[in-house]
């Protein structure tokens, strides 16, 4: 099979013929028919997932259809249209048993712990746990999305952030997990506050239903700061977003992952808000600053989100089905597996607008 293919952390990939996989007893191999070009990947690509061994074959959005399974799956067939978690469960383990898949102890993540899904084909592990279907009227693209993104920023805001009708919502990052947080919150009512650098994911931040929209490059350099903040940074986008949610939001994303975000997203809280950590965190030391001393003074309450179990899912579809998610509106991009290479290392530079979704067959 064609795959796209990286010998070195951080040296460009190429597009080479592979060894196609094959399925594990419990598991499937699924022909790919389209996967999301996530940040995620650029942090694989980086080397900043310990799980990442060379060389690697990057991916972990994917939908396609099932091309073979394992003597031990029961309810999956060749033919069948499936999309499945990052997180793949072992469904077996004191997490699985509690519902909590997605946090899973002996967890396997295509494009980390094993190759990925830029490629034609894909092996997901405990297909029984892990695979969901994709309705007949649902696109591959669209449902490749469901993968990370869309469903990540679903559990974080509803299911982790406990989003309500009327509260203030601030989204600090809008590539495609924050632009997907940022729909998920206005449909459930709330107001959106989107915080972002790049005037393009600010427009479409508006049109997927934010009241609200920081240009994070243009905001003033912070002043002297009370004790419960940290030493003052970079532009303060915290001070404009408690301006702009008379107060500070209810609830606060960091869907990009850096020390300044995350910081931005805990200072622009109100009192008791609640921070959902959503982006990753690499960093030379292995840990971030986070103003606990605000958390303190104020009763904030930080909260990570994982992503989001395959049995989850139905509740999602539902409202996908209704039209009252358009999961469809954030793919701006196609391309080809040719393109993959060039737009991944683009990822910590340029990531565009929206999501960009790869087709392994074209």
């Amino acid at each position: 099979m064609r795959a796209v293919v990286f010998e070195g952390f951080g040296e460009l990939a190429e597009v080479r013929e592979v060894p196609r996989p094959e399925p594990a007893d419990h598991g499937v191999v699924v022909r790919v028919e389209a996967t999301g070009l996530c940040r995620s990947d650029w942090h694989a690509w980086q080397g900043h997932d310990p799980d990442v061994a060379l060389p690697h074959v990057p991916g972990h959005e994917l939908a396609g259809v099932v091309e073979e399974v394992g003597p031990r799956v029961t309810r999956w067939r060749p033919g069948d249209r499936v999309t499945a978690p990052f997180v793949c469960a072992c469904g077996a383990c004191p997490a699985c048993a509690a519902g909590d898949q997605q946090v899973c102890e002996r967890q396997t993540q295509p494009g980390f712990t094993h190759w990925g899904s830029f490629a034609q084909y894909v092996a997901l592990d405990h297909a029984d746990v892990n695979l969901v279907a994709v309705p007949a009227g649902l696109s591959f693209a669209t449902a490749a999305s469901l993968g990370c993104r869309f469903a990540t920023a679903y559990r974080a805001v509803v299911q982790q952030g406990r989003v309500a009708a009327g509260e203030w919502v601030a989204v600090h990052g809008c590539g495609g997990v924050g632009l997907s947080a940022v729909m998920i919150a206005a449909a459930a009512g709330a107001r959106v506050v989107a915080v972002d650098v790049s005037p393009k994911a600010l427009e479409l931040a508006e049109r997927f239903g934010a009241t609200r929209c920081i240009d994070a490059s243009a905001t003033p350099a912070p002043t002297a700061r009370a004790s419960t903040t940290p030493a003052p940074t970079a532009p303060d986008t915290a001070a404009a977003v408690r301006e702009a949610t008379d107060g500070g939001a209810h609830l606060s994303l960091d869907a990009l992952g850096s020390p300044a975000t995350c910081a931005a997203s805990v200072n622009g809280l109100r009192r008791r808000g609640r921070h959902v950590q959503v982006g990753l965190l690499p960093s030379a030391t292995g840990t971030t600053p986070v103003p606990m001393a605000r958390a303190i003074a104020l009763e904030l309450e930080l909260l990570g989100s994982h992503g989001m179990a395959a049995h989850a899912y139905p509740e999602l579809l539902r409202l996908v089905a209704a039209g009252a998610l358009r999961p469809d509106l954030l793919v701006t991009s196609t391309v080809p597996l040719a393109a993959a290479p060039g737009a991944l290392a683009a990822m910590g530079t340029a990531p565009g607008a929206g999501v960009t979704v790869i087709e392994p067959w074209s």
